[in-house]
C-alpha cells in the first residue's frame, strides 16, 4: 500500500476531466492537481517552450512527495513524455498510448480520426502510436484550436449554434473520410461530447483520452499494490498559476462539485 497522493498536471483545466474519472475509479486516493492556468494554452507553443513548461510542472509535483504522475495534457504527452519519464524514478502516465490502443480495438473499418490542439496534431503522436499497433490503420487528424476556449466559455450545449457551426467546420472532412472511431485528443473535449457526437453521428465511437488513461492508471496501481489503505474519501489539493477565483468557477463546472478552499496560487518560475 502507498498512501502518498497521485499528482496530475495540465496546461489549464482540461485535466480535471481526468481527475474526475480517477475519483470515480479510486475514491480513496489523495490527488494533487496542477493547472498552469497562467500560461495556458500550451497547444500553440513551440516544442522547446512546451518542454520547458512540462519540466517545471513535473518538478513542482515531484516536490510534493507524490507516488505517481499523470500528464493529463495531450500536448505535453505528445511532446515531452519521454523526457519526463527519463528524469524521474516513478510511474509516469500519459494520455496517448492507452486511448490509441482502445481506438484500435474499437474500429471495425480501420479508419480512426484524431482531434486535438495544434501542437498535439503537429506532433503526430497518435498517428505514430496507432501505426505501431497496426500498419493497416488509416489515421485522419484535425487540429481544433477553438474547442478549448469554447469549453472554457461554457459553449458546450449540443444545441448551441456557434458550437455546432465550429464543430461542423472542423469535423466534416473527418466524416467524409469514413471514420468509425474518433479519439478526442484533448482533455477539454469530453465536455463537448454531445456537440461532437451530433456532428459526426452516433455511429462513430468517441474515445475519451483522459478517461481511458484514468481507468488504466487505476488498474495499474491496484495491480502494483500501490493504492491507499485509508478508509475514507481522498483529499484534493489544487494549484494554479493564475487567478484562484476564475479556477474555482470553471473547475466546479468540470468536476461538477465545488472546489472552494482547496485551491492555491503558485509560481513555477
Amino acid at each position: 500500500m502507498d498512501n502518498r497522493p497521485i499528482g496530475v498536471f495540465d496546461s489549464g483545466l482540461g485535466g480535471l476531466t481526468t481527475v474526475k474519472k480517477i475519483t470515480q475509479y479510486l475514491p480513496g486516493e489523495d490527488i494533487i492537481y496542477l493547472g498552469d492556468t497562467g500560461r495556458v494554452p500550451y497547444g500553440s507553443r513551440s516544442v522547446d517552450t512546451i518542454i520547458k513548461f512540462a519540466k517545471q510542472d513535473a518538478s513542482f509535483l515531484t516536490g510534493l512527495n507524490i507516488k505517481a504522475m499523470i500528464i493529463a495534457c495531450n500536448t505535453v504527452s505528445g511532446v515531452a513524455y519521454h523526457i519526463l519519464k527519463d528524469m524521474y524514478d516513478m510511474p509516469i502516465y500519459e494520455v496517448i498510448t492507452i486511448p490509441a490502443l482502445t481506438a484500435s480495438k474499437s474500429t471495425k473499418n480501420g479508419k480512426i480520426g484524431v482531434i486535438g490542439t495544434t501542437a498535439t496534431i503537429r506532433s503526430g503522436a497518435y498517428e505514430k502510436e496507432l501505426k505501431n499497433i497496426s500498419s493497416e490503420i488509416n489515421v485522419y487528424s484535425k487540429a481544433c484550436p477553438l474547442f478549448v476556449p469554447m469549453v472554457e466559455n461554457n459553449r458546450t450545449d449540443e444545441n448551441d449554434i456557434a458550437a455546432l457551426t465550429i464543430a461542423k467546420d472542423y469535423l466534416t472532412g473527418l466524416c467524409e473520410s469514413g471514420i468509425d472511431t474518433l479519439i478526442m485528443g484533448c482533455t477539454h473535449y469530453p465536455l463537448l461530447r454531445k456537440v461532437i457526437s451530433k456532428t459526426v453521428g452516433s455511429n462513430v465511437i468517441l474515445i475519451d483520452s483522459g478517461a481511458e488513461t484514468a481507468k488504466f492508471v487505476a488498474e495499474k496501481l491496484r495491480d502494483d499494490n500501490a493504492l491507499s489503505d485509508k478508509q475514507k474519501d481522498g483529499i484534493f489539493k489544487y494549484y494554479v498559476t493564475d487567478s484562484v477565483d476564475d479556477f474555482n468557477i470553471l473547475a466546479s463546472r468540470f468536476l461538477e462539485t465545488p472546489v472552494d478552499g482547496m485551491v492555491k496560487q503558485v509560481s513555477l518560475d
